[in-house]
């Protein structure tokens, strides 16, 4: 034990002392002088804004520039980081009214090259960059159009060190998001200046390493994000109608991962119209996107039953959702939650049963608990999740311990649907593999459960729960001989059976909103282990 913690000690101030040395160098006339850009050329596609409408989220109401106060918009020390990377990353233009003036808008951009024209730490991050670069660009009718020529040098010469600096530390990021919109600001600067045989195509053979980094072999990201599929989905569209709209060629690895990404999007939202609270995922409403993507021509069909670690069985009332998914690697896995076999029912479009969805805000206490496997609808075993997290400074904890699903069987038939799975999370602890069988009868409108505790060291006396989470505004009571849990979908009645268990509602937290929660119930079953394998029946029954 205390030679491996010498050893973490070393390899830690190792690689701590590897950042403080390439962060001197980043700060250096060396690599100021390297990244400073000796041609000067100007724009020549001038991409639609409207491009990104499915990135950007408008306000309705356009804000004109003047009312903001220009003079002391770099000398906020008070900004929270939040708020700062925001500012810096200049997306509030697309906000912008274009009646502003164009004087004032390119008077903001003097004043950050001023203060931020040699790497900064804080501003010069990958991602901000990256974005920062798309939105000077993308509103180049306020930021570029009648400038003079003393601004349009200082303006295209920045903008080539930002790039030079994103081709340097691209690789480097740990934000795997970062990477795409840099992908994408670096062939973006490409198309803009034409320069084919640079920048577009080292921006080209970036992203092609990066879908070779990050997607499995059916295309769908090995974070196994729901979240992050709909985000390098937007992204590579976002991409593909840059190349069209400036006219150049379109790689076809780009149409091969949109085809991918497009299906895995049918299925985990377009079939269902809802968002499914599984590994990061939180309400978002495709809906504008679902237009978006109309409006462009693009259209997604997925019929399959199985796809990134899910299984979504459905007909056009009901449809049952299962994680039978092992978890990510750890360099993949930061919004993964420890929600193994957990699943969410689908009734006419509302959810009889739901987890209850992810805290970003990865510096807030509420973050590591919604990564828990009891804020989700499956099995918890002394008070322990089915996987161990470990926290990293300013970011989302990663896995340090996590399950692979060793067994997994779908049928799904007119009368018959069945999802079986079970996982390892328990087992090198306690000797314990969960297995769980959820059926379900489109006739009887019946779901049957079977939650099977499958003893390998015969240890005894270990409290589990299995939780069933509600969405806030479904109500739910006990009956008077404690024998069954009545449920209230929308006027909907629901009844939920567990026979010779201990059955009760208990209260929990719902973070299904973006960084809110409010109170919720869950339906949960408790009792103890024993040397021999369990079976825990339940049953939820339409009235």
């Amino acid at each position: 034990m205390i030679f491996n913690n010498l050893l973490n000690l070393i390899n830690n101030s190792y690689i701590f002392s590897k950042k403080r040395i390439h962060s001197l160098y980043l700060r250096s006339n060396i690599y100021n002088r390297k990244i400073t850009s000796s041609i000067i050329n100007s724009l020549e596609y001038f991409p639609s804004p409207n491009l990104l409408d499915s990135i950007i989220k408008y306000d309705k109401k356009k804000i004109n520039i003047e009312n903001y106060s220009l003079n002391n918009m770099w000398d906020n020390k008070n900004l929270k980081y939040k708020d700062y990377r925001n500012l810096n990353s200049f997306f509030w233009l697309f906000s912008l009214d274009l009646k502003s003036s164009k004087k004032d808008t390119q008077n903001v951009i003097l004043q950050w090259i001023d203060k931020n024209n040699r790497y900064y730490s804080k501003s010069w991050e990958v991602d901000i960059v990256a974005k920062r670069v798309i939105s000077w660009i993308s509103n180049s009718k306020l930021t570029y159009e009648d400038s003079s020529t003393k601004y349009k040098d200082e303006f295209n010469n920045i903008i080539k060190k930002q790039i030079n600096h994103l081709i340097n530390e691209i690789e480097r990021s740990e934000r795997v998001d970062g990477r795409m919109i840099s992908c994408a600001a670096i062939i973006l600067t490409g198309l803009t200046y034409q320069d084919k045989d640079g920048y577009l195509k080292t921006g080209l053979n970036l992203l092609r390493k990066l879908v070779k980094f990050s997607f499995d072999n059916n295309g769908f990201p090995k974070s196994r994000s729901i979240k992050q599929l709909s985000f390098y989905l937007k992204y590579f569209i976002l991409i593909r109608e840059w190349l069209k709209e400036s006219q150049s060629e379109i790689p076809n690895f780009i149409d091969e991962n949109i085809y991918y990404l497009g299906q895995a999007y049918a299925f985990t939202w377009q079939n269902n119209k809802v968002d499914l609270l599984f590994n990061g995922n939180h309400e978002a409403d495709n809906l504008d996107f679902d237009h978006y993507l109309k409006k462009l021509g693009y259209i997604f069909k997925n019929q399959n039953n199985e796809l990134g670690g899910y299984a979504i069985l459905n007909n056009k009332k009901t449809s049952l959702i299962m994680d039978v998914g092992s978890s990510p690697d750890k360099k993949f896995s930061s919004t993964y939650q420890a929600g193994a076999l957990s699943f969410e029912i689908l009734s006419n479009g509302k959810k009889l049963i739901c987890n209850s969805g992810y805290f970003q805000n990865p510096n807030h206490q509420l973050n590591k608990l919604s990564k828990s496997s009891a804020i989700h609808s499956t099995l918890i075993l002394d008070d322990r999740s089915s996987c161990k997290f470990i926290k990293t400074k300013h970011e989302n904890s990663k896995i340090s311990h996590g399950i692979k699903v060793l067994k997994k069987n779908i049928i799904f038939e007119k009368n018959y649907w069945k999802i079986n799975a079970a996982h390892d999370g328990y087992l090198k602890q306690y000797g314990i593999i969960h297995e769980r069988e959820i059926e379900f009868y489109p006739e009887q409108i019946k779901f049957v459960g079977h939650d099977k505790i499958i003893s390998k060291n015969k240890i005894k006396n270990l409290r589990f729960e299995i939780r069933f989470h509600l969405e806030p505004n479904i109500k739910i009571m006990k009956t008077q001989d404690n024998k069954s849990i009545l449920i209230d979908l929308d006027s909907e009645g629901w009844k939920f059976i567990s026979d010779n268990n201990d059955m009760n509602i208990d209260n929990g937290l719902y973070f299904g909103k973006k960084n809110s929660f409010v109170n919720n119930q869950n339906i949960i079953i408790s009792g103890m282990t024993n040397e021999e394998n369990q079976t825990i029946k339940w049953e939820i029954i339409k009235l």
